[in-house]
């Protein structure tokens, strides 16, 4: 992995940017663009662009290899028309198919908005993208891969119906084109307005359909983040984002587990993957779900103390990467997420301490169990050869 970081002291925010170059020439890039200065979200949004766009240029990247772009956001409900006045953060652009994920999970300040994105860029050419909705298609030949994001259903008040919802419409995006939540659905984002009080409800729901749909402890789940989350509708209380891969082969995945420093997600009636690995010919893909200080048998490690559980945290990431043949210098790109903001100086400092360079954010998100003071999720990249699987 190869690492840079640019700061642009003539406009007032900073880009982080890791690419992965893989045998094959093609790269896996994550940049993150924070605001450095104060100003209306209008005008952060403004910065953020411009130096998004600069920083894709410096490197040599065209912004259609855009996959992937996340917009953390302070006030959501205040923000969305801004958002929608951009046609790069625009869910439905019609000339720029990407997927386009918000999220109201406040960055500390000043920061209003900042940026996650993942591009894709194939010297053989641009990629064959189409826009469906709020889902983004990457046609790659033997492969397709599908960024779908801002599912919400607010037809129900509970958080149960609300999960069932967005699982039917996400299930219905999947049937149309011949996949299956078993099969094709390689990690999901599950966000909950009031954790505390909404979680189970999702809980609850994602298990039943699961259930039938076969899966169950002892076949598979999804790799996942399930954390605190608002959207621009105030009824919302669960929003899906998910990435999916049309063509995917079963040997291509690995579902990871890490049984000595972690407990299965079901031991706590939960159903989610800690970590999944998936191989192409010349890389290898891995995503950490959403990660705590747990132990081998469900129990919070380090209750009250966020610096220890930020440790133990890091750790148990470690050991699910290592079932991947992996390291913690193998990770493009880390969201973390803090229930206290007080605590962000702490996370923000150890974290650039520990990872110079790599793209971070530090967000407001309560995780799912009050004692949990913060979780972490992160993508790796690594070279691999397998000459019989599809390319990325």
């Amino acid at each position: 992995m190869h690492v840079v970081e640019t700061v642009r002291p003539s406009l007032p925010a900073s880009v982080t940017l890791s690419r992965f170059v893989g045998p094959s020439g093609v790269e896996d890039v994550h940049l993150v663009v924070r605001p450095t200065a104060y100003g209306s979200f209008a005008e952060q949004l403004a910065w953020v662009e411009e130096a998004y766009r600069a920083a894709l240029e410096e490197a040599g990247l065209d912004p259609t290899s855009a996959v992937l772009r996340r917009f953390f956001c302070s006030d959501l409900p205040n923000q969305a028309d801004d958002l929608l006045a951009r046609p790069f953060s625009n869910p439905t652009a019609p000339d720029t198919p990407c997927g386009v994920s918000w999220i109201c999970q406040p960055p500390l300040p000043p920061v209003k908005v900042s940026l996650w994105a993942w591009h894709l860029h194939d010297p053989a050419g641009p990629l064959d993208k189409t826009q469906d909705g709020r889902s983004c298609s990457v046609d790659r030949g033997e492969l397709v891969h599908h960024f779908t994001c801002g599912l919400t259903c607010t037809s129900s008040h509970t958080s149960a119906n609300q999960t069932r919802g967005v699982m039917a419409d996400y299930e219905a995006f999947l049937t149309a084109r011949e996949l299956t939540w078993a099969d094709h659905v390689a990690r999901t984002w599950f966000f909950v307005q009031n954790v505390d009080a909404n979680y189970q409800g999702l809980v609850t729901a994602r298990r039943e359909l699961f259930e039938e749909r076969g899966l169950r402890a002892d076949t598979h789940y999804v790799a996942s983040t399930g954390i605190e989350g608002r959207w621009a509708q105030v009824t919302a209380k669960v929003i899906l984002d998910a990435y999916a891969v049309s063509g995917l082969r079963p040997e291509q995945v690995t579902y990871l587990h890490a049984l000595d420093h972690l407990s299965p997600t079901s031991l706590y009636g939960v159903t989610f993957e800690r970590g999944t690995a998936l191989d192409f010919a010349d890389r290898r893909l891995v995503m950490i779900s959403g990660t705590a200080s747990i132990d081998r048998c469900g129990e919070i490690v380090w209750p009250g103390q966020v610096d220890r559980q930020l440790e133990r945290t890091l750790e148990n990431i470690g050991a699910l990467l290592a079932q991947a043949d992996a390291t913690l210098a193998d990770i493009g790109v880390f969201t973390v997420y803090l229930r206290d903001p007080a605590d962000f100086d702490l996370a923000w400092h150890e974290m650039r301490r520990r990872f110079p360079g790599v793209p971070l954010e530090v967000v407001v998100a309560p995780v799912c169990r009050p004692g949990w003071l913060i979780e972490i999720e992160c993508l790796a990249h690594l070279p691999v050869n397998n000459p019989g699987l599809p390319a990325w």
